[in-house]
């Protein structure tokens, strides 16, 4: 019912799932990822139960293949059932029990697994593993794994049509506000076009969430400086301190994690010129 990705990052902070299917809320059921440690998809007769477990195996320092045999070698559904792992380093590992709906399978490499059942064809799986590996590994995990979950939705998916969509990553303090390891968790639960509807919504968090580099900011200074404070006082932020004027109407924007004190982000600048 469901073609996934998981994979780890290049540099191997970050873990992460991509996820489409006919099935309501996707991302409430397959994905699961702990920072440091991996991440994994279960997926057909989903056994929610392998999340928390495998998560635990894989901490307790088991590879993604010890981790998917200990996890089927138990389950007496395990015919039905299909998953995906990455651990914290070497080789991905994809299981599809012999009892999973055609077509069904998977593939996987060196920090990633691809696998889908219910599909219109191999090629779904085929397509996102090219796609994937086709991605600068440099480029945040967050956009390979779209990357790959789009390459297999135009490949042809879900046979049975499209429902929904989900995209969860964890890296160390990656949270709001570095509270949490999770750097993304978006979903799309019942949309006609779950994978573009969560490509748009991925874009949203770029803009709302992404922390801009100081260097790519420019210096609050001159007529800079002037057209800024003219823009924030015509929305009513006037306060002569102008990093807390722009902090108070970016706080009312969400914008918050685009702030360099002294400096304005490219996208932030945009954004108000478009307001005012």
């Amino acid at each position: 019912m469901t073609f996934s990705i998981v994979a780890r990052s290049a540099d191997g902070t970050q873990f992460g799932v991509a996820v489409a299917s006919k099935f309501l809320a996707a991302g409430a059921a397959v994905p699961a990822a702990r920072s440091g440690v991996g991440a994994l998809a279960t997926q057909a007769f989903a056994n929610l139960a392998y999340r928390d477990a495998g998560l635990w195996l894989l901490a307790a320092g088991r590879s993604a293949e010890e981790t998917l045999a200990e996890l089927t070698g138990t389950d007496a559904r395990r015919d039905q059932r299909q998953a995906g792992v990455v651990a914290a380093d070497g080789p991905g590992a994809t299981f599809t029990g012999a009892g999973c709906l055609p077509w069904a399978g998977g593939c996987a490499g060196e920090g990633y697994a691809v696998q889908g059942n219910i599909l219109t064809g191999p090629d779904v799986v085929a397509e996102m593993e090219r796609a994937f590996l086709a991605t600068d590994p440099d480029e945040p995990l967050a956009g390979r794994l779209l990357a790959a979950l789009q390459a297999g939705d135009h490949a042809g998916g879900d046979r049975r049509g499209r429902q929904s969509a989900a995209l969860l990553v964890v890296s160390p303090e990656g949270g709001y506000g570095g509270g949490s390891d999770v750097l993304v968790d978006l979903r799309v639960d019942d949309h006609p076009d779950p994978v573009s509807e969560l490509a748009r919504l991925i874009d949203l968090h770029h803009l709302y969430f992404d922390r801009p580099s100081p260097a790519a900011c420019a210096p609050l200074v001159g007529p800079l400086d002037a057209e800024v404070r003219r823009r924030l006082a015509a929305l009513g932020h006037d306060d002569p301190d102008l990093d807390r004027a722009l902090s108070g109407w970016a706080g009312i924007e969400n914008l918050e994690m685009r702030l360099v004190p002294g400096r304005i982000d490219p996208l932030v600048l945009d954004h108000l010129r478009s307001l005012s």
